[in-house]
């Protein structure tokens, strides 16, 4: 499972990193330490929290997109035999984009991993970053 640094973290959920260190320090986000002695949130963690607080309509939040790119986590997907449905948490927004399940694995998306939702005219297109 990969997992994300406080910076990384913050990135993600659109707030600044001295906001997401103040959220593990609270005990809001479970934290661990990697190898290296860095603290680190697990990908399922983050794609729970980042779902939270955007339900939660948390005002210590920050958010910005550039222009039509919408960086986030993967928080749901759902497969069937020819489509699947990949939810993405990206900030307060919360994204849902109709694809092939052949997408999805070569993909190789997974719930908690980073993802960016691109949005044209109707579609949102998903890059794995």
């Amino acid at each position: 499972m990969q997992s994300y640094t406080i910076g990384q973290a913050a990135r993600l959920l659109g707030v600044s990193p001295d906001t997401a260190r103040r959220w593990a320090d609270a005990g809001r986000v479970a934290t661990h330490r990697d190898e290296s002695g860095r603290r680190v949130i697990d990908g399922k963690s983050l794609a729970a929290f980042s779902t939270e607080i955007a339900q939660s309509g948390d005002d210590d939040a920050s958010y910005t997109s550039a222009r039509n790119a919408f960086p986030g986590i993967v928080t749901g997907i759902r497969l069937g035999d020819i489509a699947a449905q990949v939810t993405i948490q990206a900030g307060p927004h919360r994204l849902v984009s109709l694809l092939t399940r052949e997408a999805v694995e070569e993909l190789g998306l997974e719930v908690g991993m980073q993802a960016t939702a691109r949005v044209k005219s109707t579609s949102v297109h998903i890059d794995r970053t």
